[in-house]
């Protein structure tokens, strides 16, 4: 069961584990709101590359010591059993964790969200349905293009 909530992480060590698009992916909203971000992989996928301040990669394997002082995790690998672990040591040291592969390991997800100014919605089905969340945030930002459009007018 999630609970919905806006997260204050203004204070918060955000370190994400893998390299690849998903773990771009799960980058790129800390990286939209200016946020930096810690990357460990031993690849890099070129999304990465391009990105540049607000991105700290480090070339190596997962160990515990990289995660150790983060506030959230994001376990985004390509091996299942390593983000079950990472996952685990996060619950067990009581940090928060999405877990890319399987939201049952999470401790939170990352639901599809849209910006405009002040206005910040988001749209989860609790990882469920994602191609249902695609749909709703499409048809939500349509709804807000055809308001600014006609708040223009």
């Amino acid at each position: 069961m999630f609970y919905p909530i806006h997260l204050n992480i203004k204070n918060m060590k955000i370190t994400v584990i893998g390299g690849g698009k998903i773990a771009f992916r799960k980058c790129r909203f800390f990286l939209d709101i200016k946020k930096r971000v810690t990357v460990v992989s031993r690849d890099f996928c070129a999304d990465f590359e391009r990105e540049g301040d607000n991105l700290t990669l480090i070339c190596d394997s997962y160990k515990q010591e990289y995660i150790a002082d983060s506030s959230i995790v994001i376990a985004a690998t390509n091996d299942k059993k390593l983000n079950a672990d990472i996952a685990g040591f996060c619950t067990k040291n009581n940090k928060m964790v999405n877990v890319a592969s399987d939201f049952t390991l999470s401790t939170f997800i990352i639901p599809a969200h849209i910006r405009s100014g002040d206005l910040l919605i988001s749209v989860s089905t609790e990882g469920k349905s994602p191609s249902l969340t695609a749909k709703i945030k499409r048809e939500l930002e349509g709804v807000l293009k055809n308001r600014e459009n006609k708040a223009e007018v």
